[in-house]
């Protein structure tokens, strides 16, 4: 199984970016995907996730009104659109799978598999 996500960048505050999580090696419709980031000294936090049939989708507080996240399931793919970038959205960003082929509510839990990240990075 491979996930990767790309996309990243430096963006001034109040920019816009949009990530792309491409899959292989799974049976992409029967997975919830998720977003996770990971800013410089600080844990990982979940931060997006969209069901596996794109039906529904969650977004970490402080994301919510600006981060979209959507999925193509033709292509194996997951974007997020990210809007209003603001500093404190400087991190790593990871793409995460999670089984579900039942459509399930969505967890924070539960990602079996995640890729490589992307740096995003948001100047002041």
């Amino acid at each position: 199984v491979q996930l990767q996500a790309s996309g990243g960048g430096l963006v001034q505050t109040g920019g816009s970016l949009r990530l792309s999580c491409a899959a292989s090696g799974l049976t992409f419709s029967s997975y919830d995907i998720g977003w996770f980031r990971q800013a410089p000294g600080k844990g990982r936090e979940w931060a997006a996730a969209i069901t596996n049939n794109g039906g529904s989708t969650d977004y970490v507080e402080s994301v919510k009104g600006r981060f979209t996240v959507s999925r193509d399931n033709d292509k194996n793919t997951v974007a997020l659109q990210m809007n209003s970038l603001k500093p404190e959205d400087t991190a790593v960003y990871y793409c995460a799978a999670r089984w579900n082929p039942y459509g399930g509510r969505l967890s924070k839990n539960g990602y079996v598999y995640m890729g490589r990240g992307t740096q995003v990075t948001v100047s002041s």
